[in-house]
């Protein structure tokens, strides 16, 4: 058995069945290793971009790791973008990197780069491998790095002569460690404070606290103490609709965010830290918790929120109380032309129970957002790291790890031209996606960052920058183009009827919204 068989099978018996890749020469060993391991899947991403942030989405919703392939430290570069979002959301994934050659290295050939360079920044775990032998026990240590809760990033260089030398053998699986828990201390901590505190008071919840039983925990807090909930802008997996328990989305702007917080006398934090703004701005708070508030950490992200918060309504004897919860609707916006809020109420009207919405909106998925607040039970996953371009390929994820869901992508037209290529992996692989095209014709994100950052008067040059117009981009012959059929909607009227198409068939459809 060569290592690259024996790092396969390793990570197959680990419980890894889903690879994507964007292999190279270096890794023609490993293709061939995957393509003999009977249970592990290959998709296949045209741009590692689509590669990482698919395995993102994998990740958040199967809660283990998928693995990636990609080819030497360029490879890896193309991209750390989304694996720097999935660190920031602490999704577990498994980086397969090849590199050189051991005795080919010193050659400096075109391709030699410092890889575990490349991979340090973007993961928590990195190890080269050191033998074909070791390759095996590699893989089996970033299987257990990457269940570190809630999740991490862990990538294994591999070296082809390891791969394809033999003397290699299967590595036993690692125990996973269990989730650090939060001490009694801490959890009376937080209840004195709740109970005692004088003035208004929020609990504010991210990572795994916004998952639905976490969230519902948090409800009977809120209704037995009369702490306000509050979730992080940006959360990696968020249950949310008709029937669960709903947390107040903390703004993006930054002086939005402390004017949520600023009458808050007491915060308790749970699965994340106390927020701080995006950037920073001339003149403009970066630490949002106001000035004097108690702020209480319940729960780091690295710690069990969920068990935390299960604690916190047990000390405040709130197991029987009753949380209030989010009723169902949706707005009627059926005419005239086409904006965010109708996209919004329309995908709340037309939502299946149980979807999962890839949220790349920028701009107008904030306005979308609240629209779908009483559509049927859904998770939404969002950009937690800031880097554009993910939607897609996040969605390509979600829908590989959950075949019996309708995945929605909700992606802005500046970001889905990063990984456009995530269109033809869904149409390759049939996958229940429905994609929408928020096109507005430009970063309108930035267009709002250049007036906050005080420019008043921008040139032509600089609106040039932050236009996608001349030429226009055709999303929907770009879409057919890769096989994914399509419709292009400038009307709420004929919005609603392309996305009532797009969501009653199962594959992939793309719905151009031209707003």
């Amino acid at each position: 058995m060569n290592g690259a068989e024996a790092l396969i099978a390793t990570l197959q018996s680990c419980g890894v069945d889903v690879c994507f890749a964007n292999p190279g020469t270096s890794e023609m060993q490993l293709v061939a290793a995957i393509d003999g391991q009977e249970g592990m899947r290959s998709v296949l991403g045209l741009f590692e971009g689509v590669v990482t942030g698919a395995a993102d989405g994998y990740g958040r919703m199967a809660d283990k790791p998928a693995a990636t392939l990609l080819h030497l430290g360029p490879g890896m570069a193309n991209g750390n973008a989304y694996i720097h979002n999935a660190r920031r959301a602490f999704t577990p994934m498994i980086n397969l990197v090849g590199d050189h050659a051991t005795y080919h290295l010193h050659y400096n050939a075109p391709l030699t780069s410092d890889v575990a360079g490349v991979a340090r920044p973007m993961s928590d775990w990195v190890r080269t491998a050191r033998s074909p032998r070791d390759l095996a026990l590699a893989g089996a240590e970033a299987h257990a790095a990457s269940l570190v809760w809630p999740g991490q990033i862990a990538t294994v260089i591999v070296p082809a002569d390891h791969a394809w030398s033999d003397g290699a053998a299967v590595a036993e699986p690692h125990a996973a460690q269990p989730a650090p828990q939060v001490a009694a201390s801490v959890i009376a901590e937080a209840a004195e404070a709740l109970r005692n505190s004088e003035g208004p008071m929020a609990l504010f919840l991210g990572g795994r606290a916004v998952r639905e039983e976490s969230l519902y925990h948090a409800g009977q807090i809120a209704a037995a103490t009369g702490a306000k909930l509050i979730s992080e802008t940006f959360s990696a997996r968020l249950q949310r609709g008709a029937g669960r328990v709903a947390a107040e989305r903390l703004p993006y702007p930054g002086e939005s965010a402390a004017e949520v917080l600023k009458d808050y006398k007491t915060i308790v934090f749970c699965g994340c830290e106390p927020p701080v703004s995006f950037f920073a701005y001339p003149g403009k708070p970066s630490w949002l918790s106001p000035e004097g508030a108690n702020l209480v950490c319940l729960s780091s992200a690295r710690e069990d929120a969920p068990a935390a918060l299960a604690a916190l309504v047990r000390a405040l004897g709130a197991g029987d109380v009753q949380p209030t919860l989010q009723p169902a609707f949706a707005a009627e916006c059926t005419e005239g032309k086409l904006d965010p809020m109708k996209i919004g109420a329309t995908l709340a009207q037309l939502m299946p129970e149980n979807a999962i919405v890839s949220d790349e909106g920028a701009t107008a998925g904030f306005a979308a957002f609240p629209m779908t607040a009483g559509a049927p039970k859904h998770d939404w996953l969002m950009v937690t790291g800031g880097a554009i371009g993910q939607g897609m390929p996040v969605a390509v994820g979600a829908a590989v790890a959950c075949p019996d869901r309708k995945v929605i992508a909700l992606q802005a037209d500046g970001g889905g031209m990063y990984t456009n290529q995530a269109l033809w992996t869904m149409a390759r692989e049939n996958l229940d996606i429905t994609t929408i095209i928020l096109n507005n014709g430009s970063y309108a994100i930035l267009n709002i960052e250049l007036a906050r950052v005080g420019v008043a008067n921008p040139g032509p040059k600089a609106l040039s920058m932050l236009s996608l117009r001349d030429p226009d981009i055709q999303w929907a012959q770009m879409a057919e183009s890769m096989g994914v059929p399509a419709r292009r909607a400038t009307t709420a009227a004929e919005f609603r009827e392309a996305l009532e198409w797009a969501l009653s068939h199962k594959g992939p459809r793309l719905v151009e919204a031209v707003i």
